[in-house]
């Protein structure tokens, strides 16, 4: 009999109703598990993260609120939250505590910055930062801005040169319009020379020339230049007029070329200026004539050996002599006696120096040592005309005659003691000297004028004793 076959049994839906059931259980536990481990997006985390990112954001932004001023001291101290320090403080993290440390870096420049900060007042804090290019850029701008600064001022002061001064081109074309010329030194002496050597010129006209022409050889280029053209010979010609105001003036001119210039007193030696002088101070002139041809000489002499041995040979302290001794004369004799003491003391220090430093030529150095001056002088009497020129009044030439009796002294000393004279002098003017020196003293001044004139009889009475 062949099988029945069995109903269908009641648990079989069962079983499958259970095993959906823990498939599904499975997959929301899976589920589950890669939410909290793989999730982009979590309520809670979202939440804290949220937290975390308002807090960081309002420890660097700057608080608006009311901040309490820390005041820091020489030592670290911990700083508290929401306290705020002056600009320029010390502030480190401990990286040992995790917090934060602040100290005074300069104490006298944050003093004074805490003096300006006051308790429940807003601290502002500068957090910029500057790199090495941003420092560059900076200083490059500087440099430009000093530089456009410069040309402007240098624009400003090339326009007011310009507004204050005109090219010389506009102004030689402004003086043609004018018909006025404009002249060099050189021309203008050119022009003066003209006039004082021209026939047709009065006597005022050629004095005026040679007033203005003293003015220009003052200067030694010009005084060279005289030379070039042959003006120079044509002044020293005029100390041969007869007309003793253009000799006065032609002196006057020769004594300004004359000074401290070496070329033209050469020149003057050949041109016969030395002889010429000499005569008119030998000869019969008013006394200021002779005035300016001294003045004249004492400018070709000084500094010029070569033109002191030719006066030597021309019999120069002879006509000196004679003009000390005449008489109203005395204000010729203080400025010979002056003149003989420059030369002396001028060939002394030429020789010491040339002893101790070898810098002078020897050239010249020979011809100091042929100016036989001290001996002329002794023989042309002159140590007895010094002592007589003690008694001349007036503090100066006494002076400039104390001066040469001293540098005459090594060889006059046997005159000078024999001379009964210069001793009484000697002792009065000491007396003399005496009072007015105590009155300097007196009057605070501790080596004054007198003084020095008293030092300079005591010396010469202690040399002759």
């Amino acid at each position: 009999m062949a099988p029945q076959s069995r109903p269908p049994s009641r648990m079989a839906p069962l079983g499958m109703l259970l095993g959906l059931l823990m498939a599904f259980c499975f997959t929301f536990c899976l589920s589950r598990q890669n939410q909290k481990e793989f999730a982009l997006s979590n309520p809670e985390k979202s939440s804290t993260k949220e937290t975390e990112r308002t807090e960081t954001k309002a420890e660097e932004e700057p608080d608006t609120e009311i901040l309490e001023v820390f005041h820091p001291t020489h030592e670290w101290q911990a700083l508290g939250p929401g306290q705020a320090v002056p600009a320029g403080s010390h502030v480190r993290l401990n990286l040992q505590t995790g917090a934060r440390e602040v100290k005074l870096q300069y104490e006298d420049n944050f003093r004074n910055n805490l003096k300006g900060l006051k308790k429940g007042k807003r601290l502002d804090v500068n957090t910029n930062t500057y790199t090495s290019q941003d420092l560059k850029n900076a200083l490059a701008k500087f440099k430009e801005g000093a530089e456009m600064e410069s040309s402007k001022e240098d624009k400003a002061r090339q326009a007011e040169v310009k507004r204050l001064f005109r090219p010389i081109e506009e102004l030689k074309k402004d003086f043609d319009e004018l018909n006025v010329v404009i002249e060099t030194d050189m021309q203008i002496m050119v022009r003066l020379i003209n006039k004082f050597n021209s026939s047709s010129s009065s006597l005022e006209e050629k004095i005026a020339a040679l007033f203005d022409l003293e003015y220009y050889v003052h200067q030694m280029d010009n005084a060279q230049d005289l030379l070039s053209f042959g003006g120079l010979q044509v002044v020293i010609n005029g100390l041969n007029s007869t007309e003793p105001l253009l000799k006065e003036y032609a002196a006057f001119v020769l004594g300004a070329a004359f000074s401290s210039n070496p070329r033209v007193q050469v020149e003057a030696v050949e041109g016969g200026a030395l002889q010429k002088l000499l005569v008119v101070l030998a000869t019969e002139h008013p006394l200021a004539t002779k005035k300016k041809v001294l003045f004249a000489l004492c400018s070709l002499l000084r500094h010029f050996p070569y033109a002191q041995q030719q006066f030597l040979k021309l019999g120069g302290l002879q006509v000196l002599r004679t003009l000390v001794q005449e008489k109203g004369t005395e204000v010729l004799a203080v400025r010979v006696v002056t003149l003989l003491y420059d030369l002396l003391t001028e060939k002394m220090f030429a020789e010491e120096e040339a002893e101790l430093t070898q810098d002078m030529s020897p050239e010249k150095l020979q011809q100091y040592r042929q100016v036989h001056l001290l001996p002329g002088l002794r023989e042309q009497g002159w140590c007895e005309i010094t002592a007589h020129l003690l008694a001349l009044p007036g503090h100066d030439a006494r002076e400039k005659v104390l001066q040469t009796l001293g540098a005459l002294l090594a060889t006059c000393r046997d005159h000078y003691c024999q001379d009964p004279s210069l001793g009484r002098t000697l002792a009065s003017l000491q007396a003399e000297y005496q009072a007015l020196a105590s009155l300097e003293l007196q009057d605070g001044e501790d080596e004054g004028y007198f003084r020095d004139l008293l030092s300079s009889v005591e010396s010469l009475l202690k040399e002759l004793r």
